[in-house]
This record gives C-alpha cells, sequence and structure tokens, in this order.
C-alpha cells in the first residue's frame, strides 16, 4: 500500500485550545500558508480543553491566592499576578477582535460574566485577605476589586456559603464583580471553525515520530486510527500542542531544548452539583487556600460554570495521581518519558516535594465522607447526595533540569519549548494554561518567526492592541480596552 503523502507549510499537532489560537494567529498573519491539524481524537477539545476537564476560571490572577504570595512579615508579592493579568488581557482583546472580525461566533458560548472572589476564614486568613486586596487594588488592573469581612455583606452575595455557617469563625473575601467563566471547549472549536475554512483538519489521526529533513524541515508519521492508513507529512514548521502527549512527541524529534524535560502527572476530580436549587443560589467563582503541599492547580474553589448556556456548580479539585500523561493516556506514559537526560532531574524531585507527596497520599487515601468534610468548609450544609463525582483532566507539571547542577524543578505553570532553528515548539506544563494561550503563542512566534516578527507587529498590534506594552504603566489605554472587549464579548456586569 502506497503511503499517503500530505505537504505543509505548517503542522499543528492536537486540537486544543493551543494549537487552535496559534492557528488561529497564522491564519491572520500569513493567509497564504497551509495548515494542517492533526488530532488522536474524533473531537476538538476533547481533552484539557473539555470544559468539564478544566474550571474555565478566565486566570487572571483575581481570585487565585497563590499568585499573591506573603513573606514571613505578611507583605504581598502581586508582581506574578500583574504579570498574569497583563496576559490575560491579551487573551481578552485577542476574543473581542475575533468576534469583531468574523473569526468567533456568539460570545456567550464561550465567555460569560462571574464574579471572582478569593475566600478565607479564621483571623490570619482575614488579615491576609485585608493585605492582598491593599496591595491589588491600586493597581488598574485589579481596580475594583473590594476587602469585605462584614457577616451580613458575606451572607447577602454568597448566601448558599452563608446558610449554617458558625460566624464566630472570622470570614474574609477578595470580591471582583467583572470576572469571567470561560468554557474553553466551544471556544477552541469555534477557532478551529475559522481554521478550518481554508485548512485541513484530520481527526483520528495519531502523530507517531516526527524527524528533521537536512533542509530544516519536518516529517511527521501519522496513523489514521480509523482506518490504519499511515500518512507522511512534510512541514517547515511544527507546533506541538498535544498537552499531555507533547513530552513524549518533543522527546522522538530529538531537539537538543528537549532534554533534561521530564513530567510528573497529576490527576484530578470534581464534585458537580445535581441539584438545581443549589446550583440557583450560588453565582461566582470562589477560590479558597491551597493544603499544605498541594500544587497550585489543586487549590479549593467553588465554580460556577456556565457551558452550552447552562448553568452549572463543581467544586474541588481532589487530586489523585495517574502514571497517564493524558485522560485517555496509557499507564506507560510515566515510565516511557523516563530518558537517561531527565533520569536525574526526576529522581531529585522526591526530597524536594515531600510536601507534594505528602498531600497526595493524603488525598488519595480520603474518603467520599472525607470529600464531603472539605466541601463543607465552603458550603456548610453540603451533604453528598446533592453531588456526584466526575474525574477531570489529566494534567502534567514540568520538570526542567536545572542548569548549575544534576538535579530538576518541578514548575507549575506552562514552559514553550522551541528548536533553535524556530522549526518546531511544543508547549509543555499545566495552570495558568488556556486562559494565557494568547501570550504563550505570542511566544512561540517571537522564538520561531523572529525574522517576520518586525512585519507581524502591525498586524499583531491590530489583533491585539496592548502588544508589546504593560497596560498597568497605562490606565487610560487599560480603560479604553477594557470597555472595547466588554462590548465584543458582551460581558455585562454581573450582580
Amino acid at each position: 500500500m502506497s503511503q499517503k503523502l500530505i505537504k505543509t507549510d505548517v503542522a499543528l499537532v492536537g486540537a486544543g485550545i493551543m494549537s487552535a489560537t496559534l492557528g488561529a494567529l497564522l491564519r491572520q498573519l500569513e493567509p497564504t500558508w497551509s495548515i494542517s491539524l492533526f488530532e488522536r481524537l474524533d473531537a476538538a477539545a476533547a481533552e484539557s480543553s473539555d470544559p468539564w476537564n478544566n474550571a474555565g476560571t478566565g486566570h487572571s490572577a483575581l481570585c487565585e491566592l497563590n499568585y499573591t504570595p506573603a513573606d514571613a512579615d505578611g507583605n504581598i508579592d502581586a508582581a506574578k499576578a500583574l504579570g498574569i493579568n497583563e496576559q490575560f488581557q491579551q487573551s481578552r482583546q485577542f476574543w473581542a477582535y475575533g468576534v469583531d472580525n468574523g473569526l468567533l461566533g456568539a460570545p456567550d458560548e464561550f465567555i460569560n460574566p462571574i464574579p471572582h472572589v478569593a475566600f478565607c476564614h479564621g483571623q490570619a486568613g482575614v488579615d491576609y485577605l485585608r493585605k492582598r486586596q491593599e496591595a491589588l487594588a491600586g493597581n488598574v488592573l485589579f481596580e475594583g476589586m473590594e476587602f469585605i469581612d462584614d457577616d451580613a455583606e458575606f451572607a447577602a452575595r454568597l448566601p448558599l456559603m452563608a446558610a449554617g455557617r458558625d460566624w464566630s469563625d472570622p470570614v474574609g473575601l477578595n470580591w471582583y464583580t467583572e470576572g469571567t467563566d470561560v468554557d474553553f471547549g466551544a471556544l477552541t472549536q469555534q477557532l478551529l471553525n475559522y481554521v478550518g475554512r481554508d485548512s485541513n483538519l484530520y481527526f483520528g489521526h495519531e502523530v507517531r515520530n516526527l524527524t528533521q529533513q537536512s533542509d530544516g524541515s519536518w516529517v511527521l508519521k501519522i496513523r489514521n486510527l480509523r482506518t490504519g492508513e499511515d500518512l507522511r507529512v512534510e512541514a517547515k514548521f511544527a507546533f506541538v500542542g498535544a498537552g499531555g502527549g507533547a513530552l513524549h512527541l518533543l522527546q522522538r524529534s530529538g531537539i537538543k531544548e528537549a532534554k533534561g524535560f521530564g513530567g510528573f502527572p497529576v490527576s484530578g476530580e470534581f464534585f458537580r452539583c445535581t441539584n438545581p436549587d443549589l446550583i440557583a443560589e450560588h453565582s461566582a467563582k470562589v477560590y479558597g487556600q491551597a493544603a499544605v503541599g498541594a500544587p497550585p492547580m489543586s487549590v479549593p474553589h467553588l465554580d460556577t460554570r456556565v457551558i452550552n448556556h447552562e448553568k452549572g456548580l463543581l467544586f474541588g479539585p481532589y487530586a489523585g495521581w495517574s502514571p497517564k500523561f493524558l485522560k485517555t493516556g496509557g499507564v506507560m506514559d510515566l515510565p516511557k518519558s523516563v530518558k537517561p537526560s531527565n533520569l536525574l532531574p526526576m529522581l531529585s524531585i522526591a526530597p524536594k516535594e515531600f510536601g507534594l507527596l505528602k498531600y497526595l497520599i493524603g488525598e488519595l487515601s480520603a474518603t467520599g465522607a472525607d470529600r464531603v468534610k472539605t466541601l463543607s468548609e465552603f458550603i456548610p450544609r453540603a451533604t453528598g447526595g446533592d453531588w456526584e463525582m466526575i474525574t477531570a483532566g489529566q494534567r502534567v507539571q514540568v520538570i526542567r533540569k536545572d542548569p548549575n547542577g544534576m538535579g530538576g524543578n518541578l514548575e507549575f505553570g506552562t514552559a514553550v519549548v522551541a528548536a533553535q532553528d524556530g522549526t518546531i515548539a511544543g508547549l509543555l506544563g499545566a495552570s495558568p494554561g488556556a486562559s494565557t494561550a494568547v501570550p504563550a503563542m505570542l511566544n512561540v512566534l517571537a522564538q520561531c518567526f523572529g525574522d517576520r516578527l518586525a512585519g507581524w507587529t502591525p498586524k499583531l498590534t491590530e489583533i491585539i492592541p496592548s502588544y508589546g506594552q504593560k497596560l498597568n504603566d497605562d490606565p487610560a489605554l487599560f480603560r479604553q480596552l477594557w470597555d472595547w472587549t466588554n462590548r465584543s464579548l458582551q460581558l455585562t456586569a454581573a450582580g
């Protein structure tokens, strides 16, 4: 049987939010380029981008306390929160441009206004939230953030969390009305509908190997899982946006930039509310404080979701562990990722991350009653009968080789891995992930198409008006762009 040959300028591996975003950007920047996308599953956004596999928070550091750590003296470090919020503003602008220019359809299918709320109980937690609000609210990116420690106001805004609460335990909130809930599955599908107008999208196609040719181009060996047919794809540029599957493919590519990277998989589960009365009683994304040793993606939160125009309610995540790198992956994913170049970095993690390991062991041994007890910190009258357990998406945290030693460091962000010649790139890691897909893909463009970036800058500035700027340094520009994105995305203020 002759092997099918496909020649393309750009090959995108994976049909999640990252590949969809990069494809849409390249379609705008270079409309004559051919783009081909390959996804091993039968649908777009079926792994981490699926709305039930993530919290859809629209991470902008409004409520995530791990982005505003306090030092020993109680001083708040707001630098990371400011950086992540800046990144999310770029995503908002890209989406607003997409709606205005026909790349995207109805915005209420993928983004809806929901308050973002940070929640602490106990006097130390309340004092921390007071200082956090003082540190953030003076920045235009966090303008309007409120500090609330009045019990009656708490009850008025969060009645589900107030009912049955012991008010002798002080409670506090940082409240930001104009947060968002994002259905990254619907957003991905809309972006791929646009990319697919002039590109070929191949579902049920698994990339088995990548090999670089002498001219710098890449050959991808692909299996059509539906027919068993093998394809040979020749691409001038390849992007590996395969979520947890990206590490294996980058390792197979042989690029030196991928050497030394390892992955630590963390799975999770959520309680999904089945009681319509409870769902109707809560309208906010409320984030609490992480348990000692817990990774940032395991911060407990009570999340209002809007999926297919229907309101839902999630609580979690409850962390677990699996050697799989994808929800639909295999138990050999972790062992197969161990290579001579990353063995020592991976082995060095255990003694450094004892708190994390202790946390995971505790989570794995938790009973159903233990999980309801955790939920009751948010909803005092919670009963297990109002909730069902669902499995969330698999996350693979980055283990990066220490450049100054033989060990490695566990990272909880996202990392772009790009070859020096700019012909291939991939994305590793997790949170804040999808919310910062646009700046992540701008990073890919900068690393891989540096020779074209100057020529692209006018178009990129049209798509993302704050491109190359910090909005926190220009309050007038921020407010102008905030108003524009709110209008285009139809984000009327939530109550």
